[in-house]
């Protein structure tokens, strides 16, 4: 019997597509360092090919889509080993040398009017899309031993930042956060997701006791912050592309980029905050 999604609001199949998702999400980081790695790595491939299908809508821009894709999924497979133990960090070196086969490339690339452009273009998928899920690797293991609760930790908060942005928008969003990018955000969602992240973040800093809660709030904040900007972020480039979402697989959430633009900006922030954290 096949479900007819169109008998259902947006709101209806927003939460549904949601709560499917995070417990596929919660499950695979909860369960073991494996299903974490198979299923951040398919939903960091499934957003770099969005993302480079979205470059090539207008058909003047020719990235090198299947290089830059192995690039970003190479980089995350590495840190995820390196990190596990099971080989030194001396080969990230080697990221950058196969990196640079992207010259050598577009050299023999004879139709391509605009190389250089395009190689910018390669290059930012690898480091909008593809770097920051690489970089989480760094910060779920400590002495080669995985610990689910920084990316359960930092999902569930995220989850609050745009649930309460949503919700708090829809019921008292008055005025306009950044008109000129995303005219549906308000200041009283983005306070209202502030509000509820925080508190998620204090109530995950009873339950998951591996980091200190000033660096849970610390967290939040960040998400708060960064993740809202990078929520923006990715608006600006769909109104560049003149589109609406990054795609339709998500139903009433759009695509991936969609799902995810607050992680891809948080994300380095949350490793850079945790990494300098240990000093203190």
């Amino acid at each position: 019997m096949k479900l007819d999604l169109n008998k259902f609001s947006e709101l209806e199949k927003r939460i549904m597509a949601g709560g499917i998702g995070a417990t596929v999400l919660i499950n695979a980081v909860y369960w073991s360092e494996w299903s974490y790695f198979i299923v951040f790595l398919l939903i960091g491939l499934l957003a770099q090919v969005e993302f480079y299908q979205l470059l090539g809508l207008e058909g003047k821009r020719f990235p090198l889509k299947s290089f830059g894709t192995f690039v970003g999924m190479l980089m995350f497979i590495l840190t995820f080993i390196v990190e596990r133990g099971e080989l030194p960090a001396i080969v990230y070196y080697w990221v950058f040398v196969i990196l640079s086969g992207v010259y050598f490339i577009k050299l023999y690339v004879k139709t391509d009017l605009k190389p250089f452009a395009n190689i910018a273009f390669t290059f930012l998928g690898i480091i909008y899309v593809a770097l920051p899920f690489a970089l989480l690797n760094t910060v779920i293991f400590e002495g080669e031993q995985y610990h689910f609760e920084v990316v359960l930790g930092c999902l569930l908060l995220l989850w609050a930042n745009d649930s309460g942005a949503y919700f708090s928008g829809r019921l008292f969003g008055k005025r306009k956060l950044f008109l000129r990018i995303s005219p549906k955000k308000t200041w009283e969602g983005s306070i209202g997701g502030g509000l509820l992240s925080l508190l998620v973040g204090y109530g995950i800093s009873h339950f998951f006791g591996y980091l200190p809660s000033w660096q849970w709030f610390g967290i939040s904040l960040i998400i708060v912050v960064a993740g809202t900007y990078g929520d923006l972020v990715e608006s600006l480039f769909k109104r560049s592309m003149r589109i609406k979402d990054s795609g339709d697989v998500i139903p009433g959430h759009g695509g991936f980029l969609d799902r995810f633009d607050s992680l891809l900006l948080a994300a380095p922030f949350i490793v850079a905050f945790l990494k300098t954290a240990k000093y203190f």
